[in-house]
């Protein structure tokens, strides 16, 4: 079984693609639609689009290795890419993009269905009752939950109750900063 592309290669291929669409994605912004197109990808295949794992945070699911990468632009624009670092000589070296037309199919779909949504839509889709944010939070409130993580079986498995209305407006407003859930 793959074990996944490098989350930041994946939302630097994102990035790159919103440019080409004239899509402006913040930080938060980014962290749901990397969750979509892992949630896709990962129903259509079987198999996981990024390794590592995404956490039950406060706005929704996050990357923590991609959030990490991003987090320096805030709540602005991300206007760079991630990088990596040289294990040999820790200095940064640039990530290789997946090549791979298949994503960069789903990567253009997630886009143009979510990409232009407000940063507050995303949140309160990724919030939906029953998905597996809303599962791995509630099953935190009864039982250990290491590090509010979402498991891709619970991805597979709860994926389906992300549903987009048409006409309603986030509940959430439109908030500045990811933080872990506390």
């Amino acid at each position: 079984m793959s074990k996944g592309y490098d989350p930041r290669a994946v939302a630097n291929l994102m990035l790159d693609e919103a440019d080409r669409l004239d899509i402006k994605i913040t930080n938060l912004a980014l962290q749901k639609l990397l969750y979509f197109a892992h949630g896709i990808y990962l129903i259509q295949t079987k198999t996981p689009l990024v390794s590592g794992y995404f956490e039950a945070w406060q706005y929704g699911p996050v990357h923590p290795t991609a959030y990490r990468s991003f987090k320096e632009a805030g709540s602005e624009y991300i206007n760079f890419r991630a990088t990596g670092q040289d294990p040999l000589t820790g200095r940064p070296r640039e990530l290789g993009l997946p090549d791979d037309a298949r994503l960069t199919g789903l990567v253009q779909q997630v886009l143009n269905s979510y990409g232009r949504m407000p940063s507050g839509r995303l949140v309160d889709l990724s919030h939906a009752k029953d998905s597996p944010w809303s599962h791995v939070v509630n099953k935190s409130r009864t039982e250990v939950a290491f590090g509010l993580r979402i498991p891709d079986n619970v991805i597979v498995e709860r994926f389906r109750f992300h549903k987009v209305s048409v006409g309603l407006r986030p509940l959430s407003g439109e908030p500045h900063d990811d933080a872990p859930f506390a």
